[in-house]
């Protein structure tokens, strides 16, 4: 459209521009000049001084689209404010996050995982003396066997070994659920008891056959983070 106005507007600025340099010459016929001419002359004036419309920015488009369509909430002043309880949510890591840190505090939580019981700070480091007192901190992974766990891993008194150290986290979980002499054990662990308690419950149980020298053997320094090679967790 604005194509169109403009070849327009240019055609009847030349054509007015050569009016006037006749105008002169036909001063005298102006009387008898047909209406319809001179109604064309004062048309052709008009076009020239009209201008094409200027088009809506997006922005002022926009704005009326908002002016045309806003709206509007009242809320009464005697409305009472209400709080908004909301879920609160955690993050329990699993086998995989477990076995990719593969530290001795790690197999420990997966056991945890396994058997059921809540990966506290208690439970970890009552696990974590009890994993020191079998093996050592050192090598820990020794046999895939962290607690010389003898069920599922054919050796007698212990001493077998599995194949990875998540089979040993799950045979060490059924081994606690599946003697009923772990019983205490058990119970401390799934109710995250005091380390003394849980720790008295191990000496007590038929898991090594010297009961820790009813504590007697137990180290309470802190046991020291050490990961496992890759390849022993499988």
């Amino acid at each position: 459209m604005t194509t169109l106005l403009n070849s327009a507007l240019q055609t009847a600025q030349r054509t007015l521009g050569s009016l006037r340099e006749l105008l002169p010459s036909l001063r005298w016929t102006r009387k008898h000049l047909p209406i319809g001419a001179v109604a064309a002359v004062f048309a052709l004036v008009a076009v020239s001084s009209l201008a094409p419309p200027r088009w809506p920015t997006p922005a002022e488009e926009f704005q009326a689209y908002l002016d045309q369509h806003a709206q509007t909430l009242s809320v009464p002043a005697t409305v009472d404010a209400t709080s908004v309880l909301r879920d609160t949510y955690s993050a329990t890591p699993g086998i995989a996050t477990l076995a990719a840190s593969g530290t001795n505090y790690d197999w420990a939580k997966l056991v945890m995982l396994l058997a059921g019981f809540p990966m506290t700070e208690s439970n970890i480091t009552v696990f974590t003396r009890w994993m020191r007192q079998e093996n050592g901190p050192d090598d820990w992974w020794n046999r895939n066997n962290p607690l010389n766990n003898g069920w599922g891993s054919g050796g007698g008194g212990g001493l077998g070994s599995y194949d990875n150290l998540v089979t040993a986290a799950e045979n060490a979980a059924a081994a606690l659920h599946g003697n009923a002499g772990y019983g205490e054990i058990v119970a401390g662990f799934a109710s995250s008891a005091p380390t003394e308690v849980i720790e008295a419950a191990i000496w007590a149980s038929p898991w090594a056959s010297g009961h820790y020298a009813n504590g007697g053997h137990w180290s309470y320094v802190p046991v020291p983070v050490v990961t496992a090679p890759t390849d022993a967790w499988g």
